[in-house]
């Protein structure tokens, strides 16, 4: 009898460990599709309003300073994103916020108006801050080590797709009416499927970590910085890319299409990115991305002169381009920090995207008032100073 309970247990734990891949695969395609279904959702929503804002008649400016009230609202509530998950629990949070971002978009189709939009926007950042923090570090806690590059760059690749699906479903629904906004509020409510059913499995904070943003921001600049320049470079082009085409004399259906061609270079590029951020320095891999992005940003205004298509090809390389630099530095954090403190770490990395989301449309927009190229040219700006930074840093600590 003994031998035979003896056997029973090898069996069970021999049963629970051909198991664990199988959970772990299911929380992180549970994480995956829930924030995928949310890019669908934002980037819907994002092309929408920066349409019906044109629309109305208002600068690039101001356009561009509206999406910034959402980073304005991820800059104050990222931080407390752990603490309020160790409170009341990671999965109770993310239904919280999915609830929240299911209101705002139910408001913003009632309320058309500039100022309530803005004020929108903080409350619909704050949700999005709260799913984009909880989901990242969800993926990253589960993640085999020596394939997490992969992993999120198959998390980028899956969010990049919501985010190209988003405009293409707004050229179904169209810009005018309730259709687009209802389509965008079934998204976020059916987002909330894949953590009713897997949320149970999600990693709890039973602690939490002391280190301040400033301190990641020293300890790991290449990375955290990474979040800065992605935050304005992909706001920035999902908010104006629509008021770019307006400009150069193209529709607000071709606006939208300009936004899923930058969105489908971050379904193409990342997985292979994130394939080979497993296997070189990630700090030095950050920096040759950036540096083939700044190529390709200086050669987008001569390729629109050439041809539409080949504007359109150049679009997709280089939204892949710049896209592989928030998969490799999540990644990189993910490298270097565990527990409450990878939690805080990723809270910093969504703070300092928020920080690329306030900084860079105002500019940006700035640059496309002055001329439709000046678009390129502000981001160009961002990434030489990108540059600049990860190559003085990989000088002074090569390791």
């Amino acid at each position: 009898m003994q031998e035979s309970n003896a056997g029973f247990a090898k069996s069970s734990e021999a049963e629970r460990t051909q198991s664990a891949p199988a959970r772990q695969g299911l929380a992180l395609a549970a994480a995956i599709t829930t924030v995928s279904l949310v890019g669908v959702g934002l980037s819907l929503t994002m092309a929408l309003l920066a349409v019906r804002l044109a629309q109305m008649g208002y600068s690039a400016r101001a356009i561009g300073i509206n999406p910034a009230a959402g980073g304005l609202a991820t800059f104050f509530i990222a931080t407390h994103v752990p603490r309020l998950a160790h409170m009341i629990g990671l999965r109770t949070l993310l239904f919280v916020a999915l609830l929240t971002g299911v209101a705002s978009l139910t408001a913003f189709a009632f309320y058309e108006n500039y100022w309530v939009w803005l004020f929108l926007r903080g409350v619909f950042g704050a949700a999005l801050t709260i799913l984009f923090v909880l989901s990242e570090f969800w993926i990253n806690v589960v993640a085999p080590p020596n394939r997490r590059g992969l992993v999120l760059g198959i998390y980028t690749t899956s969010l990049a797709a919501g985010f190209a699906a988003g405009p293409l479903i707004l050229a179904l629904t169209g810009t005018d009416g309730l259709p687009p906004f209802l389509a965008a509020v079934a998204l976020f409510a059916s987002a909330a499927l894949p953590v009713l059913f897997i949320g149970s499995q999600a990693p709890e904070l039973e602690e939490q970590a002391d280190a301040s943003v400033i301190s990641f921001v020293v300890d790991a600049p290449v990375a955290t910085c990474a979040a800065i320049v992605f935050g304005a470079v992909e706001t920035g082009a999902l908010g104006l890319l629509p008021v770019y085409a307006l400009r150069s004399a193209m529709n607000a259906q071709t606006g939208a299409l300009l936004v899923s061609l930058f969105a489908l270079g971050n379904v193409i590029f990342p997985i292979p990115i994130g394939f080979l951020s497993d296997r070189l320095d990630r700090r030095k891999l950050l920096t040759m991305i950036a540096g083939a992005g700044l190529v390709a940003t200086l050669l987008l205004p001569l390729a629109a002169k050439i041809s539409f298509v080949v504007f359109a090809v150049l679009l997709v390389i280089w939204g892949g381009i710049v896209g592989s630099l928030y998969a490799v530095g999540l990644a990189h954090l993910g490298e270097r920090y565990r527990g409450a403190e990878l939690a805080a770490a990723n809270a910093t990395y969504i703070l300092l995207y928020s920080v690329g989301m306030l900084l860079g449309p105002p500019i940006l927009g700035l640059g496309l008032d002055m001329a439709p190229s000046g678009l390129f040219l502000a981001i160009a700006l961002l990434l030489i100073a990108y540059l600049g930074l990860a190559s003085w840093r990989i000088a002074k600590s090569p390791s």
